[in-house]
């Protein structure tokens, strides 16, 4: 009886000497592997065509995953997105009911704003968006912006940054909503200041005395 109970000693003490030994970057087996390992996936990570599917009609058999955002979600300190359709109407008169959401801005902004417009408008319209940009010939069609911004509200404005217009495309992936509205603010500083003295000049009243 002791013999068989040394014997299976041995071959416990065998066993665990063979499991300490194996490569300690395995796992082994794991109870419950979904509350050990997230389930979560990089947006772009490459993924299983086997498993996954970016097609809706094939959900029930796969996984469906799309790589966008669940609707009605914004990123973290994102601002509110611009639901002004890209049409006539959008442009010409529900853009300008939006009103810029950022306050004004201040030193340091105002230095950011023009470091954004200098990088991504005035190669085209000009350090002083009057539409002599070094690409402006070559291009052709460049308009001055404050030849017609101060008729154009700020929603009219970040309607082109958002949709392009004619020759010039759309910056909405180059530039976050704030950085854009950022830049329609700027443009407000280039805009010709309008001298609001009005010089009065008084009426002399006469009287005829026969």
């Amino acid at each position: 009886m002791k013999k068989i109970a040394i014997i299976a000693t041995l071959f416990l003490l065998m066993g665990a000497v063979v499991i300490g030994c194996k490569d300690k970057r395995s796992p082994g087996t794991v109870y419950m592997p979904d509350m050990a390992y997230s389930r979560g996936y990089e947006t772009y990570a490459p993924r299983d065509s086997t498993i996954f599917t970016l097609n809706p009609n094939n959900a029930g058999h796969k996984i469906f995953y799309n790589n966008q955002s669940p609707a009605g979600t914004i990123k973290r300190g994102e601002l509110f997105p611009f639901n002004v359709p890209n049409d006539s109407n959008g442009l010409i008169n529900l853009s300008a009911l939006v009103k810029n959401p950022l306050a004004p801005l201040n030193r340091k902004e105002l230095e950011e704003a023009g470091r954004l417009f200098n990088i991504n408008c005035a190669v085209c319209h000009g350090a002083k968006a009057e539409a002599n940009g070094p690409l402006a010939a070559k291009i052709g069609g460049v308009k001055s912006i404050i030849a017609t911004s101060p008729t154009y509200s700020d929603g009219r404005i970040f309607f082109v940054l958002e949709y392009g217009q004619l020759n010039m495309g759309s910056y909405a992936s180059q530039l976050s909503r704030e950085q854009r509205w950022r830049i329609v603010q700027y443009i407000r500083t280039l805009e010709p200041r309008i001298d609001s003295t009005v010089t009065v000049t008084p009426s002399v009243a006469t009287k005829t005395i026969n």
